[in-house]
């Protein structure tokens, strides 16, 4: 599928087929596929636990408003994020940069995080929903479909997934095989009404 299609024809999915299976060999590709993701200073601050486990789907399920979405689709995956990747992970993601980039970039990320909680979160926000996307486009251009999340109880879900404390969820993502259209675009905006040519209007 072209990626034009891919964008055009995703939708949020709310019915899956519980029986549809995706084999390891396309989780692994979609998984890879969202790990191609941008990120600032490569920082790569997404952790995304895969749920398989029943019990625990139906646990989810049970403080996320009874969604179907979470026990019916092939795949549920809580994208969350750490946002001490900063402190953690720069010296090990810059590792194979020369050695005069890895030098000067190391310290750089230390000194635009440090002590500036805002934008440690804001950064892994950002991060979480580029791959999210990712994920959708991917799987919809397996011919899947995927529903992004955030109707559940988030400290509710942490309790379950065991989230360590410097991690934050930032959403979660079924995807799966239809089992009914969703109905039209209930409103669009144009791109007049989104576009903002160089400054706003005073």
């Amino acid at each position: 599928m072209h990626i034009n299609e891919a964008i055009r024809s995703r939708r949020a999915v709310k019915y899956f087929d519980p029986k549809h299976k995706i084999s390891a060999t396309d989780q692994a590709e979609l998984i890879d596929l969202a790990m191609q993701s941008p990120t600032a200073f490569n920082l790569q601050h997404w952790r995304m636990v895969v749920v398989d486990d029943v019990v625990q789907r139906q646990a989810i399920r049970a403080v996320a408003w009874d969604q179907a979405q979470v026990t019916d689709a092939s795949l549920l995956i809580i994208l969350c994020a750490d946002e001490n990747s900063w402190q953690k992970n720069a010296a090990k993601v810059w590792q194979n940069a020369p050695d005069a980039v890895r030098e000067m970039m190391v310290p750089a990320i230390d000194a635009y995080y440090r002590d500036r909680p805002q934008v440690q979160r804001d950064e892994v926000m950002r991060s979480c929903g580029i791959a999210g996307q990712t994920l959708m486009l991917a799987a919809r251009g397996m011919g899947l479909d995927s529903c992004p999340m955030d109707g559940f109880d988030f400290d509710a879900v942490a309790k379950i997934i065991n989230l360590p404390s410097d991690h934050v969820i930032t959403f979660m993502l079924a995807i799966g095989k239809k089992t009914q259209d969703v109905w039209p675009k209930p409103g669009q905006l144009s791109a007049d009404d989104v576009v903002i040519q160089n400054r706003f209007a005073d």
